[in-house]
């Protein structure tokens, strides 16, 4: 069974920066497709970010383009998600989700992915 844990949530002012890890146990890390949820109270779950088994080019929502990178380690089984310029309404839960195909197609839907982390909470402060 996949597992995936988050870290580096936290409570930071507008502006400011953070870094999301999610690693990965139970399963062939490498052969994963990654992605980054968030959601937000009262709303449904977002894409964010994903990244192919290959590490290829990885794939933003409008709202992380520029702002956001996103980036795995497979000898760390390990994808992180380093965020820049945040702004209070990327306040949410962010979530790490693995998808066994890990092609570098449909990455943005939640239905595609086949394991999720418990969430780390991120707020922004304005």
């Amino acid at each position: 069974q996949v597992q995936l844990v988050e870290s580096g949530g936290g409570l930071v002012q507008a502006g400011g920066s953070l870094r999301l890890s999610c690693a990965a146990s139970g399963g062939t890390f490498s052969d994963f497709a990654m992605g980054w949820f968030h959601q937000a109270p009262g709303k449904e779950r977002k894409f964010v970010a994903a990244i192919s088994w290959t590490g290829g080019t990885p794939y933003y929502a409008d709202s992380a383009k520029g702002r956001f990178t996103i980036s795995r380690d497979n000898a760390k089984n390990t994808v992180y998600l380093q965020m820049h310029s945040l702004k209070p309404e990327d306040t949410a839960v962010y979530y790490c989700a693995a998808r066994v195909r890990g092609g570098d197609y449909a990455l943005g839907y939640a239905s595609e992915y086949n394991y999720w982390g418990q969430g780390t909470q991120v707020t922004v402060s304005s």
